[in-house]
């Protein structure tokens, strides 16, 4: 079986793990990034990704900083945890074939500086923008799972 449809397979049979990094400048915006891949296409989201198979959670949070936003040493930034949440998608990577995403996301707050700028952006986002966290909560462009962490954040 091909690598991409057994992870289908895994994807319809079992609930992802993965980590979100909610990036907070100065107390007053947060990161969001434009989605270019599935799910959550087109929607504004806070970066992350699935933890890999024996990936310790640091580890994780390491390596998605590193792919997604080029930052080197995101431990360096005291990752504070925000809890356990459950995203739940009609579609997954591969498309709207049928088989919906079920993710158990653990989110971490990342408090930066004003004037924080981020130094990279990988393919899975069209743009990363710093959004005042009341815009962010009030925008039909943020996706519905990124505003659930929005109230925590003030």
């Amino acid at each position: 079986m091909e690598d991409k449809e057994r992870f289908i397979e895994l994807i319809r049979a079992l609930p992802l793990v993965s980590v979100d990094l909610v990036l907070v400048r100065d107390g007053r915006e947060v990161l969001l990034g434009l989605r270019t891949n599935r799910p959550a296409q087109g929607w504004w989201f806070v970066p992350g990704g699935r933890i890999l198979k024996n990936e310790k959670r640091a580890d994780a949070l390491t390596r998605v900083a590193a792919r997604e936003l080029g930052i080197a040493d995101i431990h360096a930034l005291k990752p504070a945890f925000l809890g356990p949440f459950e995203h739940f998608y009609d579609d997954c990577f591969a498309g709207d074939i049928g088989v919906s995403t079920h993710y158990v996301v653990l989110g971490h707050r990342i408090d930066v500086p004003a004037g924080f700028e981020i130094p990279g952006c990988d393919d899975q986002h069209e743009a990363l923008r710093w959004w005042p966290i009341d815009d962010a909560l009030g925008s039909d462009q943020v996706h519905r799972f990124t505003r659930d962490y929005l109230p925590l954040l003030t």
